[in-house]
């Protein structure tokens, strides 16, 4: 993504997702319920742009994924994917074309701001995407998680590569090879997700966690993030000089001389 692009939401219509910018925390809301949020082209353009958007914004400090119905999301629609086909109809989304599916992932790795998978309900197949390379992953204790791809002949691929950095690994393979669920509170034990949280508490839950993040040091975090995704792929004697020039540009930063000065002064600090 170039560096001044200038990105709007205005003038453009999502028509599989909503996009609400609220103060520093910017929500995208999967909105197509009727398919119990299945991903189409349209969803996957539009999520990328929003979250383009989000990485190009500096008041944007946060960024929300929800879902509206009772499924986060049933993964891939498998109507757009027999034969091929583009699923039928003409769009009704003119939000400029900027990437595809497998983009997705790499931009939540690489926007370099919190990002936090709010779960309503269950998460099928390739929507695991969104869940493990979040930041954060907050679930509703009803919500179920299953890759059940291998149930339609289908291996879970691009899940693998954000799956196996969390799970661990024999438990990773039962869940991507029998294809069967697992609840919420074994999501959890498996570092799938942050916590699960009663439906009823699930939307103060994320509101306050994302406010929580908003506040803190903007430009620390987006150093921190990048140099925790840079020094994932290093050996642990290359990481350790690279980490090491991480921390003094950090401290030589603004937000560390902010951040030392309202301690110093005993007073809450003033992010730029």
């Amino acid at each position: 993504m170039a560096k001044e692009e200038n990105l709007s939401l205005e003038g453009l219509h999502f028509a599989a997702t909503e996009i609400a910018e609220n103060g520093n925390i910017l929500t995208i809301t999967l909105n197509r319920p009727e398919r119990k949020n299945a991903i189409n082209a349209d969803m996957v353009n539009e999520i990328i742009y929003a979250l383009d958007y989000a990485k190009e914004k500096r008041q944007i400090r946060v960024v929300i994924l929800a879902a509206k119905g009772d499924v986060f999301c049933a993964g891939a629609d498998l109507s757009t994917m027999r034969g091929g086909g583009g699923g039928g109809g003409q769009s009704e989304s003119n939000v400029p074309k900027r990437g595809n599916a497998d983009d997705i992932s790499l931009r939540l790795r690489h926007l370099e701001k919190p990002v936090i998978a709010k779960i309503q309900g269950s998460v099928y197949a390739g929507a695991l995407l969104f869940v493990c390379n979040s930041t954060h992953a907050i679930a509703a204790r009803h919500a179920a998680f299953s890759a059940p791809e291998i149930l339609r002949g289908i291996w879970p691929f691009m899940v693998m590569a954000g799956l196996f950095r969390l799970m661990p690994k024999r438990q990773g393979l039962d869940f991507i090879m029998r294809g069967k669920p697992i609840k919420s509170e074994e999501a959890k034990r498996y570092g799938l997700i942050n916590e699960a949280v009663p439906a009823a508490a699930l939307e103060a839950h994320v509101a306050a966690l994302a406010e929580e993040l908003a506040n803190l040091a903007p430009g620390t975090m987006r150093l921190g993030l990048r140099a925790y995704h840079a020094q994932e792929e290093m050996a642990f004697d290359a990481a350790l000089p690279y980490l090491r020039e991480q921390l003094e540009a950090c401290v030589r930063s603004q937000d560390a001389k902010e951040g030392i000065a309202a301690f110093l002064e005993k007073r809450a600090p003033k992010w730029d």
